[in-house]
């Protein structure tokens, strides 16, 4: 993907209006600014994505094609403004990337294989943005047909550290969980997690590094991932900033 060396002068302030154009159609749910994301442990701040909203109704799951729910490449912050939707092909690629087991391979435990999704454009759709400089990507996928996220919650206990062999390669992917963000409204269930997927040997060692929000309409599950190779702190701002987004076009309807 092409790196934008020159940006618009006032390209937050363009991202930022566009993204009103979703938050106006919410004023009782979301409430999306660059500093609502919260820090692990940490109070939200009032005013923020998920302030007042306990009393609202519960959340009605939305019936739209997922490519129109999508968070469209163009609302994504700087520095990802390298980001695009995937077409099918890709996603079917890039999906399993997040969970760090690709398709087919085998798994220690037994039983810790990913759950069974469908790739296609009527059951996950994708749009990536990318960070050259960090060489860090922040992803949003949405899943149709997902199990209950209870379903989730118990596959990332059980398979909290697996051993995976795919063609000869190996890799260990582990997950741990983080504090959920808040659930903006009734009928949303959330959580997050941390993930690491280790794979080769000594200087060809490579470390894969994820922080994923997750939040759940019924069976409609969207999922917003940072990743980076290395150790480094992940881009939270960002990483709440796109899922606030991300989460308010689909409570849009």
């Amino acid at each position: 993907m092409a790196t934008h060396d020159r940006r618009e002068p006032h390209s937050r302030d363009r991202f930022r209006r566009a993204r009103s154009a979703v938050v106006s159609a919410l004023p009782a749910l979301l409430l999306v600014t660059a500093c609502a994301t919260a820090v692990p442990g940490a109070a939200v701040p009032q005013g923020s994505a998920v302030s007042g909203l306990a009393a609202t109704a519960p959340v009605v799951p939305p019936t739209r094609p997922l490519a129109e729910l999508l968070l469209p490449a163009e609302d994504f912050p700087e520095p990802y403004y390298a980001a695009i939707v995937l077409p099918p092909q890709a996603v079917a690629q890039a999906a399993p990337d997040l969970t760090g087991i690709p398709v087919g391979a085998k798994v220690s435990p037994a039983g810790c294989l990913p759950p069974v999704q469908d790739y296609g454009p009527d059951g996950t759709a994708m749009v990536v943005g990318t960070d050259n400089d960090r060489r860090a990507t922040i992803s949003v996928e949405l899943v149709a047909g997902a199990a209950a996220l209870d379903d989730l919650r118990s596959y990332l206990t059980d398979c909290a550290h697996v051993e995976s062999s795919y063609r000869g390669a190996t890799a260990t992917v582990t997950t741990v969980p983080e504090p959920a963000p808040p659930s903006p409204a009734s009928g949303v269930g959330a959580l997050e997690l941390s993930r690491t997927v280790r794979s080769g040997r000594g200087t060809d060692a490579i470390t894969q590094s994820m922080r994923t929000r997750v939040a759940q309409i019924g069976d409609l599950r969207l999922l917003v991932t940072y990743m980076s190779f290395g150790d480094g702190e992940p881009d939270l701002d960002n990483l709440g900033l796109v899922y606030d987004s991300a989460l308010a076009r689909i409570l849009a309807g």
